[in-house]
């Protein structure tokens, strides 16, 4: 590809819209241009780099026996009704003006419909589904570029299968395949357990890639592997105490607390002494949540432990459920249903609210006091806890979600009526799992993992092109015929060339946009060398540069892109 017939905008400054470097790079070496918030064209030279990640994808996702579909992304949205997830995913999904349409942020509802009736047998059992597909989330707050998008391209397969033991099969054959692509896209992962969410289930993984940028936050030990998501990670702390003498309540005046630690300050004792109340309400019912100290409430972990629609209860509504506001309610006397952290569990000679403003009592006992509690793990882990696996130290970082795996189970074949006959004539639900991949959020992580400070790094898996061919001064005869002829020989052996023939641009921008891009290999024809029968060849990564002899090029390149 030449350089002047081609729409290369790149760009001298940081756009001021972007701040990762992934962003940052993409704008700048025009790979992308942004239309409106969350929304991306992707231009030529960054859909190139698009589609090798898609034809990696593709080539994996053949190997385990997928075949692709595409299904459509404007959906009836009766048939997302019947699963109960118009509801689930709430404003984050797109409709159509007159409601009887959705614009689909997964497939699960629509496989399952292709696969009613048209799957009845086991013999045609097992299958994998997938497609590359455009989706859309309304995302409230879009951000870091195309990591966060109200419109993006995933992968999703499903598997539909005859038992949950095949559906371990099926789950095992995505997980082996999703970490031969990401190798081969030349991404530093990890794996983490993960909550399904709104997808339903029972067990996932996330593919993740540790990024100050990441929508997620994740708890890793190093010294033995442990990984989770947040959302489900578990540490061993420190609980509350239970002491051999149980102190009888009393009532403490506490004007303008508010806080744990203002209590603390104020009374001179220490967190563990504390618990923290948090009301909640779910179906409509208000639940007393319970936190040792400072601990927060974990809430995806709340919604699994009660069920249901839960949401924060509103200031307004505090008054009327306890009689208090917020920093002074307490479980002692409180008539609805209360739950608490583990880390509380049976402990005394508490403090915490007493559902009267500017009030708190202390002595409280939580086998004495308040009988009816239940305990879960509700709370979210911390850096520095020890892990669950070998007691060393956990790090909790924000990381960007690569690729996630679910087993559905029978959740969507059931609402949807998706049956097949076994051999005895005998009708079961469809087992099915759900497998995505953020395709470009492989790009984005590639990014951020494989830049300097004059711009991108390219390995060629997913270069756009191997070869960046730069003639110097393309007025001058010799180097003008010269770079023309290595094109063309060039791209005949089947390498990729960016070629820059640009007449009026001076080497130092052509130098300069060449590092911004990033290619494997720069070629640099000048008059200088040609004079000595040479060109100069510069390898991207590390920056080396090495005089090489026109006769011996064609095997030089070979060598150092066969690295």
């Amino acid at each position: 590809m030449k350089f002047s017939k081609s729409f290369l905008p790149t760009l001298k400054e940081t756009p001021a819209e972007a701040v990762i470097p992934s962003h940052i790079l993409m704008i700048r070496a025009g790979l992308v241009r942004q239309l409106s918030a969350g929304i991306y064209t992707w231009l030529p030279l960054g859909y190139k780099a698009l589609r090798k990640v898609m034809d990696i994808i593709r080539e994996e996702m053949n190997a385990i026996g997928g075949q692709e579909f595409h299904y459509p992304a404007l959906n009836p949205k009766e048939i997302w009704e019947q699963t109960g997830r118009v509801e689930a995913f709430g404003d984050i999904m797109f409709h159509i003006k007159n409601r009887d349409y959705v614009l689909a942020p997964t497939h699960e509802e629509i496989v399952a419909w292709h696969a009613k009736g048209a799957v009845a047998s086991y013999k045609e059992l097992p299958q994998i589904w997938y497609q590359i597909q455009t989706k859309f989330r309304n995302e409230p707050r879009p951000r870091s570029g195309v990591i966060r998008g109200r419109q993006f391209i995933m992968k999703d397969s499903y598997s539909l299968d005859r038992s949950f033991e095949d559906l371990d099969k099926s789950y095992e054959m995505h997980d082996k395949a999703y970490r031969k692509i990401f190798d081969r896209c030349g991404l530093k992962y990890f794996v983490v357990g993960a909550s399904s969410g709104a997808m339903g289930g029972s067990k996932s993984e996330e593919f993740m890639v540790r990024s100050d940028a990441g929508e997620d936050t994740v708890a890793y030990c190093e010294k033995c592997g442990y990984a989770a998501n947040v959302e489900v990670a578990q540490s061993i702390a420190a609980p509350a105490k239970r002491h051999e003498e149980s102190k009888e309540i009393y009532e403490i005046h506490t004007p303008g607390v508010k806080s744990i630690d203002e209590l603390c300050e104020f009374l001179k004792i220490d967190e563990h002494e504390t618990a923290k109340s948090r009301i909640y309400i779910c179906d409509g019912k208000p639940v007393l949540v319970l936190m040792l100290g400072n601990d927060e409430v974990n809430e995806t972990k709340l919604q699994a432990a009660l069920g249901g629609n839960v949401r924060p209860a509103h200031p307004e509504e505090l008054k009327e459920i306890t009689g208090a506001d917020a920093g002074s309610i307490g479980p002692v006397g409180f008539k609805h249903r209360i739950i608490a952290d583990n880390l509380l569990k049976d402990a005394n000679n508490l403090y915490s609210g007493a559902n009267k403003n500017d009030y708190h009592i202390g002595g409280i006992d939580l086998k004495r006091d308040v009988p009816q509690i239940e305990y879960f793990d509700l709370r979210t882990v911390e850096s520095g806890e020890k892990c669950v696996r070998c007691n060393s130290t956990l790090e909790v970082f924000k990381a960007i979600e690569l690729g996630h795996i679910f087993k559905l189970g029978t959740k969507y074949s059931e609402a949807l009526g998706v049956n097949y006959l076994d051999e005895n004539g005998k009708e079961h639900p469809v087992v099915m799992g759900s497998y995505g991949i953020g395709v470009e959020r492989v790009l984005a992580c590639f990014l951020e993992q494989n830049y300097d400070e004059r711009g991108i790094i390219w390995k060629k898996p997913l270069a756009p092109f191997n070869i960046h061919l730069i003639g110097l001064n393309m007025k001058n005869q010799t180097v003008s015929e010269t770079s023309e002829q290595l094109y063309k020989e060039l791209s005949s052996m089947g390498y990729e060339v960016l070629f820059d023939d640009r007449l009026d641009a001076s080497a130092g921008f052509k130098f300069n946009d060449a590092d911004l891009l990033g290619m494997p290999v720069q070629l640099i024809v000048g008059e200088k060398n040609l004079k000595n029968g040479n060109v100069e060849v510069k390898i991207r990564q590390s920056g080396e540069k090495i005089i090489v002899q026109l006769s011996e090029l064609k095997d030089k390149l070979k060598e150092l892109l066969d690295k």
